[in-house]
């Protein structure tokens, strides 16, 4: 009996061997026929990787693409400043009636405002005074001519009253010119003038109200009269962004409060000093007004440059990896590079403009995405 139990310990210890000898064979062949379509190889760390079923990863080629390139910008619509005519009065005193108010309509000629002025008094004074010397002169001068033709007063007498007639013309029309200048009426003698808009257009600044005090011609002025058919945009663009924008060209005008029209002004001017803190210059546009456009308006300005972009590819050719676009770039026989680039605007469908990192002709990874993740296992 034990001989028997010995015989059969050592038979059940051989077939637990030969189970685990199959189990093991097994596995490897299940390991064997388990194959990847493809395997990567990194051949050296400078962004070079060598596939060996190149056939998996289909490749296109780099195309080109010329368009020009867009900016845009904001602006706000100002008055230009030719068209501003200030509204003076060379006479100082105390407004005493006001007929326009700021942001009226007015046409040249219209009355704006009347001023009581201790200077038109002064001047009508001056007036009457050189009109009254003027004509005892005269009468000097007739009674010298009749006695120096009866020989009761010498040559000398006569010229000399003829000197002070002469004077007293002078002074009569030095008087009259002093009340045009102020704006009064020689015929109409009053302490009250009358101010009347020197062109047409909108008031877009008023400093004055009834009975307060004007100085002449002493800033500010009472009114701005601006003429608005005829505006200026005025924009920021970057320093980076100046390469873009060229005197005469024209660009794309768009109200933030008509988006659906667009309207055309011309770059007449690119600022000369830049903005030291947000490093801007400013951008002025010239464009006629429909109507639509008023002061103070947000508008988006689009410039058109002359950069074209030379590279196009599909969408999925390009991986975003931290933040930065990649491509492979074949170089034959399997070998792949893979290449920093820089993205530009998508075309659809399915398109991606490529500003830099490629060249027309060089053939990439149509899934750059499918590539890298075979780089990875």
């Amino acid at each position: 009996m034990k001989r028997g139990t010995v015989f059969q310990a050592a038979l059940l210890s051989l077939l637990n061997l030969s189970l685990l000898c199959c189990r093991q064979i097994s596995a490897k062949d299940s390991r064997l026929d388990d194959s990847s379509p493809a395997e990567v190889e990194h051949v050296h760390h400078d962004g070079l990787l060598t596939v060996d079923h190149p056939e998996l990863f289909p490749l296109v080629s780099v195309s080109s693409h010329s368009s020009p390139i867009e900016l845009g910008v904001t602006g706000v619509v100002s008055s230009d400043v030719a068209l501003n005519v200030p509204v003076v009065s060379v006479a100082s005193g105390r407004i005493v009636e006001i007929r326009a108010r700021l942001g009226d309509s007015v046409v040249k000629g219209q009355l704006l405002m009347k001023i009581q002025s201790s200077d038109v008094a002064e001047a009508f004074s001056a007036y009457r005074g050189a009109v009254a010397d003027e004509r005892l002169a005269r009468a000097q001068l007739a009674r010298d001519k009749i006695l120096y033709d009866k020989g009761a007063v010498a040559l000398k007498d006569l010229e000399i009253a003829q000197e002070a007639e002469e004077k007293t013309d002078v002074a009569v029309d030095a008087a009259i010119q002093r009340l045009r200048v102020l704006g009064a009426d020689k015929d109409n003698p009053t302490s009250i003038i009358e101010v009347v808009a020197p062109a047409s257009g909108v008031i877009t600044d008023q400093q004055v109200t009834t009975a307060s005090g004007t100085q002449g011609l002493a800033s500010p002025s009472a009114f701005t009269i601006s003429d608005l058919s005829h505006v200026w945009v005025l924009c920021d663009v970057y320093e980076n962004d100046l390469a873009l924008v060229r005197v005469g060209e024209y660009a794309d005008i768009r109200l933030s409060a008509y988006p659906n029209i667009v309207m055309k002004g011309r770059i007449s001017n690119i600022g000369a000093v830049l903005d030291p803190n947000i490093r801007t210059a400013k951008v002025r546009i010239e464009m006629e007004n429909s109507g639509l456009m008023r002061l103070g308006m947000f508008v988006q300005a689009t410039f058109h440059g002359n950069r074209q972009r030379d590279s196009i590819v599909p969408a999925s050719a390009i991986l975003h990896l931290h933040d930065r676009d990649w491509a492979y770039v074949s170089q034959g026989g399997g070998v792949f590079r893979r290449v920093e680039i820089q993205s530009g605007q998508p075309i659809p469908p399915g398109k991606q403009e490529v500003l830099s990192g490629l060249r027309s002709g060089d053939r990439v990874a149509a899934d750059a995405l499918l590539l890298n993740n075979f780089v990875e296992q």
